[in-house]
């Protein structure tokens, strides 16, 4: 992750330098030195934050922000994740501080209290602790779902490691830091050059999987929305701020700028580099094993539709509308979609939606995941889940008059999980994980407590295969599906923050009959990754610059300390290639198999994302063995040990569990749009009208299991 403030840093350990001079090791670890350090680092800290946020404030504010501080303002750390990213960069920063003043070799040495450091930080109290009760609901922030260990699976966490962190420096550098410093003896390659090498192409001819619709890429979006966000820090000073990381491509403390290759056509628009900023990290905790850098969770682990009601209770309390005695979420008072509900709007000031269209002044959307209005598919599928939500609520409090608002909101709430749990686990991955769902994912067995749910770092680059699915365009299409005009088909990159779209520009229907009518993108060894994604993420009407995802995906790869391709490989008890006729062996193209030896040099250095993202698919999948592992043993470790997994005896009844069941994502679409044909099987090709049914013969879900005993 980030080096932290260098020139501060340095200037402060001089100032220090002095004072220290005649102090002993052991004095100048005391609980005085401890706690004036912190307080230090702590202002150092916090006018660097404010500093940030005010930059970006400002910037925003102006009547052409850039796509890096577009997609920078939605993404940004809010409430108690901003807390213990904050905290994390204060705890690093103390120990280097406190490891220059002692000379210590050992970061362990016991001269120097961990305890005692973490507790001046504030690390023990990061998060308010959650009293754990008999309640049969879930917390808004996953404490307690494990009654042994109350903290797992809860949202601002550090993400699992399943191997140990590989940095450059041991303790938290990316290997690429360190111009010249080699890795397993080859250096590193750039990742924008990765990314033109391996997964570019030209013609988006014959990309398009005859197999599944584009409602299955939306729904790994969804997923993964739902189990892990780990948003940047907003370190930033005047030595090393957001702005010289993005017009100079000066590397230093939490920026890690994509450095473009020579020949590359961005050169000639967007200068040097592509900005990066390193990801948000939180503190260690006990016993001290190990110090280096975590990457943060700012979500809960589990399957729960918290992307629907949010991972801290106050955003969950600012979605709700606590006026209604219904237990319904908030809705938007000022747009309607024909009679149907809207999310409310985001309606601070300034609003990065509205710059899309300065005409339109669409605001963005507020939803309990900051991220829900990046593109209008997204967007829409976030409209559909709020829509249910207070269709179950009102169908709930007509069974049940005696039913209060907080009662009718869980158990709305609930239902709405068990929904992501079964059209994840019996519709989605089956798809991904084709013939190996069985081995990865056996038939459930109960709830055992001794089953860490957490989301592992590699997860979240494993998932990150859906960014290969991802079309060029998106077609709209009309209540016949059939284009809808005016300007059915829009390019991808068009649709970045692009609420207007949605509010002032056909609703959500024509959208949502796109996901059902369209393909996704197949994975293709020779055609990764589309354009639009690769030279046009957030680019806007206004700017010709735009992200690389491949290149971002490959960066944060080495600021999260990946291991590298191998190691995952073994791992997962797969084979090791070392050689060029291996490593072809193992992809099945010696071709491909050369490209990434001349650009890595050993099989083992190859980045994660990339190396298991372009293996064959396993037969019937649409992922290769290694994300087959990866995948499949997270989301076991999820279901397993979720305590309020829809299956386990006592969450739900018998009969509850058979109406659970019988839920689909095409009956979502019938009650909660206009739409009347929808597929029997929506996560598969279908084309209309023959693959096609009328909503009145798609099975509803029976709430009557839920009526209370007399009513």
């Amino acid at each position: 992750m980030w080096v932290l403030l260098r020139v501060p840093g340095l200037l402060a350990s001089l100032t220090l330098l002095h004072a220290a001079v005649s102090v002993t090791c052991a004095q100048s670890t005391s609980p005085a030195a401890i706690s004036d350090t912190v307080s230090q680092v702590k202002a150092q800290v916090s006018k660097a934050f404010l500093e940030s946020r005010t930059r970006l404030m400002t910037a925003m504010s102006s009547e052409a922000p850039s796509m890096r501080q577009l997609s920078e303002y939605l993404k940004h750390a809010r409430g108690q994740t901003r807390t213990a990213i904050r905290n994390g960069q204060v705890w690093e920063d103390s120990l280097k501080r406190l490891r220059q003043k002692t000379t210590l070799t050992n970061v362990t040495d016991p001269n120097l209290d961990l305890t005692a450091l973490s507790w001046e930080v504030g690390c023990g109290a990061r998060v308010p602790v959650e009293r754990c009760d008999n309640s049969s609901y879930r917390t808004i922030t996953g404490h307690c779902n494990n009654r042994r260990n109350p903290e797992l699976g809860a949202a601002n966490r550090a993400l699992a490691r399943w191997l140990p962190a590989e940095y450059e420096d041991g303790l938290s550098l990316p290997f690429g830091w360190t111009p010249g410093k080699t890795r397993n003896g080859f250096p590193i390659p750039l990742a924008r050059e990765v990314s033109n090498q391996i997964a570019s192409y030209l013609s988006e001819e014959g990309v398009l999987d005859p197999n599944t619709s584009l409602l299955f890429m939306q729904w790994g979006q969804i997923v993964d929305h739902d189990m892990d966000f780990a948003p940047d820090t907003e370190l930033g000073s005047r030595e090393h701020s957001k702005e010289q990381c993005h017009k100079y491509c000066i590397q230093g403390g939490n920026c890690f700028p994509i450095t473009f290759p020579p020949k590359d056509s961005k050169v000639k628009t967007q200068g040097k580099c592509m900005t990066f900023f390193r990801a948000g990290f939180i503190c260690p905790t006990p016993p001290y094993q190990t110090l280096t850098r975590e990457q943060i969770n700012a979500l809960t682990a589990f399957l729960d539709a918290n992307f629907v009601y949010g991972p801290e209770p106050s955003l969950a309390s600012r979605l709700r509308n606590l006026s209604s005695p219904l237990g319904l979420l908030a809705v938007n008072q000022e747009v309607w979609d024909h009679g149907l509900a809207y999310m409310p709007f985001y309606n601070k000031k300034p609003n990065p939606c509205e710059f899309i269209n300065t005409t339109a002044h669409v605001p963005c959307f507020l939803a309990g995941d900051g991220r829900a209005s990046q593109h209008t598919l997204l967007a829409a599928s976030h409209t559909l889940f709020l829509r249910e939500h207070n269709r179950l609520a009102r169908e709930l409090k007509r069974l049940n008059p005696q039913w209060d608002g907080e009662k009718l909101y869980q158990e709305a709430r609930k239902i709405l999980g068990a929904f992501m749990q079964i059209i994840t686990f019996r519709d989605y991955l089956p798809i991904v994980l084709g013939v190996e769902m069985q081995k990865w994912i056996p038939p459930y067995q109960g709830y055992n407590n001794s089953v860490d749910p957490r989301i592992s770092n590699v997860f979240t680059f494993a998932f990150r295969f859906g960014h290969l699915e991802v079309p060029a365009s998106v077609s709209r299409l009309d209540e016949n599906y059939q284009p809808w005009d005016p300007e059915p088909d829009l390019p991808l990159h068009t649709l970045f923050f692009n609420t207007w779209r949605i509010v002032k520009d056909g609703g959500i229907d024509p959208l949502v009959r796109g996901l059902l009518a369209n393909n996704s993108k197949l994975m293709k060894q020779n055609k990764m990754m589309t354009g639009e994604l690769r030279n046009k993420l957030f680019q806007t009407t206004q700017t010709i610059h735009g992200f690389d995802l491949a290149a971002i995906n490959i960066q944060r790869c080495r600021d999260h300390g990946m291991p590298g391709y191998n190691s995952w490989r073994g791992f997962c008890n797969l084979s090791q290639p070392q050689t060029l006729a291996e490593l072809g062996a193992v992809l099945k193209n010696k071709i491909l198999a050369k490209k990434f030896l001349d650009l890595y040099g050993t099989p083992s250095n190859i980045d994660i994302w990339i190396g298991a993202a372009a293996e064959p698919l396993v037969e019937r999948g649409r992922v290769g063995s290694l994300l087959a592992c990866l995948i499949g043993k997270q989301f076991q470790q999820v279901r397993d040990g979720d305590r309020f997994w829809w299956e386990n005896p006592g969450v739900f009844t018998e009969k509850q569990q058979d109406s659970l069941w019988k839920m689909s994502f095409s009956r979502l679409v019938c009650d909660n749009t206009h739409i009347t044909k929808v597929p029997l099987n929506p996560f598969k090709t279908n084309s209309y009208p023959q693959d096609f049914v009328d909503c009145s013969t798609i099975e509803k879900l029976d709430l009557s299991p839920w009526a209370s005993v007399g009513n």
